[in-house]
C-alpha cells in the first residue's frame, strides 16, 4: 500500500477548511483516511495551520509522501516555530 499525506476537503460551499490526513493514494480526495494530521483553515486572517509534525514525520519513516501543498504547509509551520 503506497501512503500519500494531503488535503481533504471540509466545509461548506465557499467555506472551504482542509483537514492533512495520512491516505491511501488510490483513495479518492475527500474518501477515508488512516489518520488524520491536522488541518488548515484558509478562511481566517492570517490562515490557521495545525500539524501533528511528530506524526507526519513516522508517516514519512514509513515511506508515506507528502504532497506540495502539505510540504509547503509544513514549512510554513517550521518557519513559525523557530
Amino acid at each position: 500500500m503506497s501512503v500519500s499525506i494531503r488535503l481533504t476537503r471540509q466545509g461548506g460551499k465557499k467555506k472551504p477548511f482542509y483537514r492533512v490526513v495520512a491516505i491511501d493514494k488510490r483513495n479518492r480526495r475527500d474518501g477515508a483516511y488512516l489518520e488524520r494530521l491536522g488541518y488548515y483553515d484558509p478562511t481566517l486572517n492570517p490562515p490557521k495551520i495545525v500539524l501533528d509534525l511528530e506524526k507526519i514525520q513516522q508517516w514519512v519513516a514509513k515511506g508515506a509522501q507528502c504532497s506540495e501543498t502539505v510540504a509547503s504547509l509544513m514549512k510554513k509551520v517550521s518557519s513559525k516555530q523557530s
